[in-house]
């Protein structure tokens, strides 16, 4: 077994995600970094925590996109859209302890425990890796391809997240990466979307319910207090562009096609359980 240390949050994220995808039921992963007991993703922190490797993502030979030109700049604090994006941000701190709040809780955590189970909600279809060994393998690989086109415009811009000098709150632990990891472009905003796009080409009946399913994921991060609006639009951005230059990868159309056949087939045994709860 390789043994990794996450240098970044979202890195470790993307690790458990695949040690939740891998785990049998998910159960020992999401007591430990999901939301039973409203504990988040983030909390285990990536200069203590060790992880299987995540699968690697499908452009190892090269992304060939810059993020950072893709999205241009954040906007200025004293502009109308940087203001618009604080009001925003106070706004939204009186969700804590709301339904709202608790969904951003789970969409914090990049676990199949939560992750696949809501895109499967929208899907109206079994999705994870017994149901959909091949799709959860997709979804799990383009996190390490998101990393490669969000990270580079993050260190680029190095915006500070929203609750960066203030002690309003926020849905998850405010943990040393809060300072160091840029708010812009929200590497959330892009996963999300990128998943949904990808979730919608194989349940293309279900598209418009997959597709505001990944819309809602990104808003979490708003809700949640650690992104601002124009953070998750830009990640958005970025995640049509991933999915728009995977689509010219030979791997992912072969995996994409077989992905189709499982949804299908686990369409066949029956819908998803616990949606709506």
């Amino acid at each position: 077994m390789i043994v990794w240390k996450p240098s970044s949050p979202r890195q470790t994220l993307v690790a458990a995600a695949f040690v939740g995808a891998v785990t049998a039921g998910c159960a020992p992963v999401h007591d430990l970094l999901g939301t039973s007991g409203k504990t988040p993703a983030y909390a285990v922190s990536p200069s203590t925590a060790s992880w299987t490797k995540p699968p690697p993502g499908y452009l190892q030979t090269g992304m060939n996109l810059d993020g950072a030109a893709i999205v241009g700049p954040p906007p200025a604090p004293d502009s109308p859209r940087g203001k618009a994006d604080r009001r925003t941000f106070e706004e939204t701190r009186k969700l804590a302890g709301t339904p709202a709040w608790d969904k951003a809780i789970a969409d914090a955590d990049l676990s199949g425990k939560h992750g696949f189970k809501s895109f499967s909600c929208a899907a109206g279809v079994n999705i994870g890796p017994e149901a959909t060994p091949v799709l959860a393998n997709m979804l799990l690989r383009m996190t390490d391809d998101a990393a490669t086109l969000y990270q580079p415009a993050k260190a680029v811009f190095q915006r500070p997240r929203p609750p960066v000098g203030n002690t309003r709150p926020i849905c998850v632990p405010r943990e040393k990466w809060i300072e160091t990891d840029g708010s812009y472009p929200s590497g959330h905003g892009l996963i999300g979307w990128s998943w949904a796009l990808v979730i919608s080409e194989v349940a293309p009946e279900k598209a418009s319910a997959i597709l505001a399913r990944g819309r809602e994921f990104g808003d979490s991060r708003i809700v949640c207090g650690v992104h601002f609006q124009s953070d998750i639009e830009a990640g958005r951005y970025l995640g049509s562009a991933l999915v728009s230059r995977l689509h010219q990868d030979p791997a992912f159309m072969a995996d994409l096609e077989k992905a189709r056949a499982e949804v299908a087939a686990s369409r066949a045994s029956g819908a998803p359980t616990g949606c709506g709860t």
